[in-house]
């Protein structure tokens, strides 16, 4: 395999570990601060192997149709694996609206449809700038939930707490307008493909 694809791998492989990490203590009450110690790094890792599995398959002309589907799949995998967890807090109220996470996850379901569609017609759809850019903005709204939260579990009380939960809603509701934006882009720019 690859270098980077084993970098988009890891990410795959990874998503459910921090899946776990972040809920074993809602189901058994203990280990607040040990799974944050860990979910962060582990969080800020899978993310920096998306910029290195672009990076070396340029780098070593490791390029191909296989990676252009490959890489967002996994993407697909972190986020919306993070997403979940961030329905959900030790305290009971999570961060993140389920009617967004739902929106959200119609969009990269039909997403994943019409690159299957661009597939069998011999189109590998690669990302596009405002794909990146959502992927960016799921990167800050994660990392910012999970900064509540760790707030939270490290027993860190501060007045502000509910506007910067405010701000996180904002955050994961410009996520959603992001995130349909660009699926009109990959609608109008592959609309072809997909009518035939």
């Amino acid at each position: 395999m690859k270098l980077s694809n084993k970098f988009t791998l890891s990410r795959i492989l990874l998503a459910p570990v921090f899946f776990i990490l972040y809920f074993v203590p809602i189901w058994f009450g203990k280990f607040n601060e040990l799974s944050m110690i860990i979910a962060i790094p582990l969080l800020a890792f899978m993310e920096f192997t998306d910029y290195l599995d672009g990076h070396y398959a340029r780098k070593h002309n490791e390029v191909s149709d296989f990676g252009k589907l490959f890489d967002p799949f996994a993407d697909v995998m972190v986020h919306l694996s993070t997403f979940v967890c961030f329905l959900f807090s030790v305290t009971g109220k999570g961060y993140m609206s389920p009617l967004i996470l739902i929106l959200i996850l119609y969009r990269e379901m039909s997403m994943t449809f019409i690159r299957m569609i661009a597939t069998k017609k011999g189109i590998a759809i690669a990302a596009r700038k405002g794909g990146k850019f959502k992927t960016v903005m799921y990167v800050v709204a994660g990392f910012y939930a999970l900064f509540l939260e760790t707030l939270v579990r490290f027993d860190v009380q501060l007045e502000c707490f509910d506007v910067l939960r405010v701000v996180c809603t904002c955050l994961f509701v410009i996520c959603l307008i992001c995130s349909y934006a660009s699926f009109i882009d990959y609608i109008k720019h592959f609309g072809k493909v997909i009518k035939e």
